[in-house]
């Protein structure tokens, strides 16, 4: 009866709950938002954040989880639902500024994979993690952002598709490569086989599996003629800004305004 009634209070308070959070992340409050996640998961518990970040607007979610990386503790990062996630990556370039993107790139495709890494890598939960990749993967924005984080390490990311080409999906060996974004490829390879392609192609829009790509070399030299089409990170960053959907229907977001392409305004 106790639960029932604890059940029956959290579903009459999420209405309440959704609006609190939401105001607060548009007004750029992201540590009360989280407090705000944290009592209604001591009074309700997790499933009560879960259905707050259900429905709250996916650009909410995007503004609330850009303010998060692998080395902040977030519940939302722990407990946002796969498609809640899918939805907000398509957001997320929002969140970024002309500026950052045309006067460093590279430090913003870094954010965009600390923030990918760490809700994919928030848990040991391997099927979650599967399912967070497999829906991310399945839309044309997420499988730009993908293809933001590989073009950090395309070698790397040509070497590890030669290997898939040859051992399939399910292979073991990584690359010769250390870098972080190759373990995160992976998951992704063997979660979505086509998003994982819907990505390759978008780094390198001529890619086609070929048994060849296993002796295929990536030259260091920037001045020599590269032997497959790629795009650059700067490029694919706009791809991404112009997948944003218009949100002209949702809050006003006050403080908000100058951020990004103004999709908060």
């Amino acid at each position: 009866m106790a639960d029932n009634n604890e059940n029956s209070a959290a579903k009459s308070n999420l209405p309440a709950l959704t609006k609190q959070v939401t105001e607060l992340v548009l007004s750029g409050s992201l540590g009360h938002a989280e407090e705000a996640f944290a009592e209604a998961a001591d009074q309700y518990g997790d499933l009560a954040v879960v259905e707050v970040l259900n429905a709250i607007p996916p650009q909410v979610t995007a503004l609330h989880l850009a303010g998060f990386d692998g080395g902040k503790m977030s519940l939302a990062t722990l407990l946002v639902p796969p498609k809640a996630w899918a939805d907000s990556l398509a957001y997320i370039a929002a969140t970024w500024s002309d500026d950052q993107i045309e006067d460093d790139p590279e430090r913003v495709a870094e954010a965009l994979f600390a923030h990918i890494h760490g809700v994919v890598f928030s848990t040991d939960d391997a099927e979650r993690r599967q399912a967070l990749l497999q829906e991310a993967s399945a839309t044309d924005w997420g499988a730009t952002a993908f293809a933001i984080l590989f073009s950090m390490a395309p070698k790397e990311i040509l070497e590890l598709a030669g290997e898939i080409v040859i051992k399939g999906p399910y292979v073991t060996g990584i690359t010769t490569s250390d870098n972080d974004v190759i373990p995160l490829a992976l998951e992704l390879a063997q979660a979505n086989e086509d998003g994982w392609d819907r990505s390759l192609f978008e780094l390198f829009p001529d890619f086609r599996h070929s048994a060849d790509l296993a002796d295929a070399e990536y030259s260091d030299d920037p001045d020599e003629e590269p032997t497959m089409l790629q795009r650059s990170t700067k490029e694919l960053l706009y791809r991404l800004r112009k997948q944003v959907p218009s949100t002209r229907s949702t809050p006003r977001a006050g403080a908000r305004r100058s951020m990004g392409t103004g999709i908060f305004s």
